[in-house]
């Protein structure tokens, strides 16, 4: 049986492994996002984790699942841009398990971004707050921003490819922190260059602090419309699972090989 079929029961727990935040926001979204993923995919032991911030922590999570007999696990980092938490955090965090729990065998899945169905989750929010791409609006794409510069690199390709989709008058990409324009410069920008509505979505997984600073600051900069973080859209569930089974087929070609 394959994936995803009635009476198909997987061998590996997966394992998501969010950033955490001290808003309480961001825990519910989260949750709420691998809920989905559970009613999707019966039968799949699904378990949220966090490297900060929030319980459980990641360590913690896997010395249960080592704890209660689980031979291998797939680990889903709930990231939408691979930088500093997936590429040494979690790495760490991994490195320290195996060490404990030598048996316990833990394969990566990638983060959830990039994948072709973010862009219809971001369209999904902005229709929700009331957007609508023409050639009088202009787009701002807001993340978080990293110090990583492949991952904000990642988000610049996601602007490009949302403009693909159009018919927005132009797409840019903004960061609230580490890297800019910021999404206040970028909507002041694009006002200033003719556009005569600014729409700016808020591209992360969770609300929190960050989210909050993009609405403010957009808003502050004569932005239109903000979308809400993500969230429980279904493409999360989605893309969650595809990563989930891209990472259990690699585990099985590695074992017939």
């Amino acid at each position: 049986m394959s994936a995803g079929t009635p009476g198909w029961r997987p061998s590996a727990p997966l394992l998501a492994v969010a950033h955490g935040s001290r808003d309480p926001r961001a825990a519910e979204a989260v949750a709420a996002v691998f809920d989905r993923v559970r009613a999707l995919r019966p039968g799949l032991d699904v378990r949220v984790s966090y490297l900060d911030h929030a319980a459980p922590g990641a360590e913690d999570a896997l010395e249960e699942l080592a704890a209660g007999g689980a031979g291998e696990v797939v680990v889903l980092p709930a990231l939408l841009t691979a930088a500093y938490h997936s590429k040494v955090d979690l790495p760490k965090v991994v490195a320290a398990a195996r060490e404990r729990s030598p048996w316990l065998r833990v394969h990566h899945a990638d983060t959830l971004g990039p994948h072709p169905l973010l862009s219809d989750a971001v369209e999904r929010r902005l229709s929700d707050a009331g957007a609508t791409a023409g050639p009088e609006t202009a787009l701002v794409l807001a993340s978080a921003g990293s110090s990583d510069p492949e991952a904000n690199a990642t988000v610049a390709a996601m602007a490009a490819r949302l403009a693909e989709r159009g018919p927005w008058r132009e797409v840019v990409a903004a960061f609230a922190s580490a890297a800019r324009p910021s999404p206040g410069e970028a909507v002041a920008d694009l006002l200033g260059r003719g556009a005569r509505r600014v729409a700016v979505s808020t591209y992360l997984l969770a609300p929190g602090f960050f989210a909050d600073r993009i609405r403010t600051r957009s808003l502050a900069a004569g932005a239109s419309v903000v979308s809400e973080a993500l969230g429980d859209v279904p493409e999360l569930a989605r893309v969650a699972l595809d990563r989930y089974d891209a990472a259990v087929a690699a585990r099985h070609a590695v074992v017939r090989a």
